[in-house]
């Protein structure tokens, strides 16, 4: 599976898992959830340390943990960190979606 994470986006969840502090084996909990008006969402959390079935990828010393379920619909995808006068935040560009929301919350495939 390739998820591809920017150098941005791992300084930002760096920067979070600095005021977690989930330990040496902790990481970025990357899924794909059912939900949201086009069939599902994304979802990131930390977490302390990876299930027994997580594909775990490195970036720069970040952990990803990615669930069997979500990898089918995470695979290719690159996540980066966006900061605009809108906002800020994560972004997903999914080359798997075939579809979306109006409001970019959801996608389907």
């Amino acid at each position: 599976m390739e998820l591809v994470l920017t150098d941005t986006a791992v300084s930002e969840v760096k920067k979070f898992m600095e005021s977690e502090n989930p330990g040496d084996h902790g990481g970025l909990r990357v899924r794909v959830v059912p939900g949201g008006c086009s069939g599902f969402q994304y979802a990131m959390n930390i977490e302390e340390a990876p299930a027994d079935t997580d594909e775990v990828i490195e970036k720069d010393g970040l952990k990803v943990f990615v669930d069997m379920f979500s990898a089918q619909y995470l695979n290719g995808v690159e996540i980066d960190y966006v900061s605009n006068v809108m906002g800020s935040g994560f972004t997903f560009n999914n080359p798997n979606s075939s579809g979306g929301c109006g409001c970019g919350s959801s996608f389907s495939a």
